[in-house]
């Protein structure tokens, strides 16, 4: 059984549901370890199907009154669930740098204030949503966002505040009511969301937490024909399967699913800025959909670049997470380090050249050297595949046309980056088929841009309009400019 309360360094989080605005227990429960360490934080409440089902009932009893609201009285109230997450910044930091291995440092200074953003953005973009004339010669087409009703929302264990948020806010920003299922490997800040939520006045149901694991307890949730929507941020095969099940309730999906970027370094680059752009790919130890992991580089300049990548890269430090210092972190699981490693075996074995690491580092089992392997194949496994570590690629071209080809030849379209002079970085960034590419920078995010990918990296977009086009049902309502008699003739 878990008990009422987990302290994890100084901080309290529950380590069960949020149903309905109250704490639901269960019967049964998991085990949760930190990356950094492997030391046990605690026994977690694992949903059963009493529990999916009782906060989906808990969010469709709490919709009509939300959604009744409207923005501009939705607005105050997400207000203060921003206000409340920044109340408790220290806990937020602390938990997801103990239960996901995330820098402290990146926490304090990136994640919690985006986590805020996330909701006050949304909050204010709803406001300007209703009733938008669209002007024709027959009539005025009153253009409505309606909420949609309940929405599942589904989070990954490597960014699982910033993700969580970014998909909370917008859905309730629209008026819909969420169940939230968060990662089984890194649960406890969106408990210690719940408890913001429950402290800035949500009414109750507005927002539950079912935890547990992807098989069972997200399997339950997706399968619920009550649901409105479906966001998920994850693999390809959960993916699939949520597809086909929200396919057969025609319930509408929003997938996020990873990448196999390109980071494409041209001839006229600046190579000093690309290499140590290329470096920060290494942060969050790997675990970044959208980082460039597949170096291509005009064979013109690709000693010089390896030799200024490797200078930046051998300053960095990996270590502990919760010091300042440290750069990159643990590895999430064992069984990703495994994954992990299996990648990077199976790639020397088949000719390839580790330029760097290759192995795990002897700073402890989870924490895996940053790795270059060059030599490699276009048709294999470590090109074609994510792997999900801090373990990235290196080819060479001759020209541009090779470059594009080189980019667009893996099943994946989600990001990308480009370096070299601007006019010729952008043209070549606009061969790419990606959902969004950087040109000469790396990580420029925007909430009013939409962010998604093609391919195999998923369907969708969201941010700004585009999050309020899936989390709403878009209605048109049409008043003729003219007096209207009904005819058969009419066509």
């Amino acid at each position: 059984m878990t008990t009422d309360t987990l302290s994890v360094a100084g901080t309290d989080v529950s380590p069960h549901h949020y149903i309905g605005g109250r704490r639901v227990p269960s019967a049964t429960s998991f085990e949760l370890h930190s990356p950094i360490d492997q030391r046990l934080l605690g026994r977690i409440s694992a949903g059963l199907d009493e529990h999916v089902q009782a906060a989906v009932s808990a969010a469709r009893d709490a919709f009509p009154a939300w959604a009744a609201l409207g923005a501009a009285k939705r607005k105050p109230v997400l207000d203060r669930f921003a206000a409340e997450i920044g109340a408790r910044a220290s806990g937020f930091c602390i938990l997801e740098s103990n239960d996901a291995g995330v820098l402290l440092s990146r926490m304090r200074h990136g994640v919690v204030p985006r986590a805020m953003l996330n909701l006050t953005y949304f909050a204010e973009h709803a406001l300007g949503l209703q009733n938008r004339a669209l002007e024709t010669d027959q009539a005025t087409h009153l253009v409505r966002h309606d909420p949609a009703g309940v929405t599942a929302i589904i989070t990954p264990w490597n960014a699982p505040l910033m993700l969580g948020t970014w998909k909370i806010g917008p859905a309730l920003a629209a008026g819909n009511t969420v169940v939230l299922k968060p990662p089984e490997w890194a649960p406890l800040t969106s408990s210690l969301l719940a408890d913001a939520a429950h402290a800035a006045g949500l009414p109750p149901g507005v927002l539950n937490v079912v935890q547990g694991a992807g098989a069972t307890t997200g399997a339950a949730l997706v399968a619920d024909a009550r649901l409105a929507r479906i966001s998920f941020t994850g693999s390809v095969p959960t993916a699939r399967q949520i597809a086909r099940v929200a396919g057969g309730n025609l319930v509408p999906c929003s997938l996020e699913l990873g990448g196999k970027s390109p980071f494409i370094v041209l001839e006229d680059a600046d190579l000093d800025n690309a290499a140590a752009t290329a470096a920060l790919m290494y942060r969050n130890a790997g675990q970044v959909c959208l980082a460039g992991t597949r170096l291509l580089v005009h064979r013109g300049v690709a000693l010089a670049f390896v030799a200024a990548m490797r200078g930046y890269v051998e300053k960095l430090r990996v270590g502990d997470p919760r010091e300042e210092a440290t750069e990159v972190g643990p590895i999430i699981h064992p069984r990703q380090v495994e994954r992990v490693k299996g990648f990077v075996d199976r790639a020397l074995a088949a000719g390839a050249t580790a330029l760097w690491g290759g192995a795990v580092h002897p700073f402890g089992a989870q924490y895996f050297a940053p790795t270059l392997l060059t030599d490699v194949k276009q048709d294999s496994e470590i090109v074609q595949n994510e792997v999900f570590g801090p373990v990235l690629t290196l080819q060479t071209f001759a020209s541009d046309a090779e470059a594009v080809a080189l980019a667009n030849d893996v099943d994946y379209g989600l990001g990308g980056v480009c370096y070299g002079e601007v006019g010729h970085a952008t043209a070549i960034a606009s061969a790419v088929k990606t959902g969004f590419i950087w040109v000469n920078s790396f990580g420029i995010r925007d909430l009013a841009a939409p962010f998604g990918g093609c391919k195999r990296s998923g369907i969708g977009r969201e941010g700004g309009e585009w999050s309020f086009e899936f989390f709403c049902d878009i209605k048109d309502i049409v008043v003729p400019k003219k007096p209207f008699r009904a005819s058969f003739s009419q066509r």
